[in-house]
């Protein structure tokens, strides 16, 4: 049988890869784990990988021409995620090596988290418990609610379609900014940045990671923000300045932020951002959930076996460089 390479780090392995996926991975593969608890990268990596004809890797693997060279049996790197931003696509191709990515599965997950951040700051919950938690009682707050307020979606992809029509049944308005999506729901209305930066009570970022949005909330964008509105960041950190968000909160300008991601490693908020006061912070775990994990491990086992029978699956990005791949017939590389 082949050999395939999981790369998910030992303490990772049951939360996001699960024992349902490397059953069935077995089932088609000789399986070969990471045994430490730290991610592989470079020379490393490559002597976990020798002989395997599939690395599935895990959202921190960095994958590069250098491992790519040193890897001739290797035939596709399957990205355990939707984020390929960690392989080296470019450089996989030259050599010949297919690589895939995940669709998205956490589309709830992810809209019932940022719900719940909403609530959990427009409430003051987290100040609250942690006061209690401090042997303190807390005074109580004047709250908002979620209906009649506006939300600010920036970025229309999966996350963005699945909360709209969430945020719409709770009696939100609800903007929504993409200048390449055609915005379609009832209720929905499409308008530029400026204009919901200026009208969103609440300012959520679901924008791709990209060149053209680096920093795309920076001083400018908090700024244009109506005073005493929230931000939430459920996409990645490289979208967000963070002096400049931080500067809006300590000036009182923004209420408070939720942060699933950040700049920190592993897309985790970073921990200046996290300790404020005005800031409920969480681990990168809005697409953590059993049926979102599940979603993507499975679905990398599928594309696994789709390889090693010599073919193509759903989800890769550079089918036609893959010649490894083509040459190998049967796929067996092992």
């Amino acid at each position: 049988m082949p050999l395939v390479l999981v790369t998910h780090p030992r303490d990772r392995l049951a939360s996001y890869f699960g024992d349902e996926a490397l059953a069935r991975l077995r089932r088609i593969a000789r399986v070969r784990l990471n045994g430490g608890e730290d991610d592989l990268a470079g020379p490393a990596l490559v002597r976990a990988a020798q002989g395997c004809a599939v690395v599935i890797a895990y959202r921190q693997t960095p994958v590069d021409a250098a491992v790519f060279a040193a890897l001739p049996q290797l035939q596709a790197v399957v990205r355990c995620a939707v984020d390929i931003r960690t392989i080296d696509v470019a450089a996989a191709s030259a050599q010949g090596v297919l690589v895939t990515q995940a669709s998205a599965g956490f589309m709830a997950s992810v809209s019932e988290w940022i719900v719940g951040a909403m609530v959990g700051l427009a409430r003051h919950i987290p100040a609250a418990d942690a006061q209690y938690k401090a042997g303190a009682q807390p005074t109580p707050r004047m709250g908002r609610e979620l209906r009649g307020a506006c939300l600010g979606v920036v970025g229309y992809g999966q996350i963005a379609r699945y909360l709209c029509p969430i945020a719409r049944a709770l009696g939100m308005r609800v903007l929504v900014s993409d200048p390449f999506a055609q915005v379609h729901g009832e209720g929905l209305a499409q308008v530029d940045l400026p204009t919901l930066l200026a009208q969103a009570d609440h300012v959520v970022c679901l924008a791709p990671a990209l060149a053209a949005t680096e920093n795309l909330l920076n001083a400018a964008a908090f700024a244009a923000m109506r005073p005493g509105s929230f931000f939430v960041n459920a996409s990645r950190g490289n979208l967000v300045d963070e002096a400049a968000l931080l500067q809006a909160l300590d000036s009182g300008h923004l209420a408070g932020a939720a942060l699933d991601v950040g700049r920190a490693p592993d897309q985790m908020p970073s921990p200046a951002l996290a300790r404020h006061p005005h800031v409920l912070a969480t681990p990168h775990i809005g697409g953590l959930t059993p049926p979102a994990i599940e979603h993507q491990a499975l679905e990398t086992v599928a594309q696994t076996a789709e390889i090693l029978q010599g073919r193509i699956p759903a989800g890769a990005v550079n089918a036609p460089l893959a010649t490894r791949l083509r040459l190998s017939g049967t796929g067996d590389g092992a």
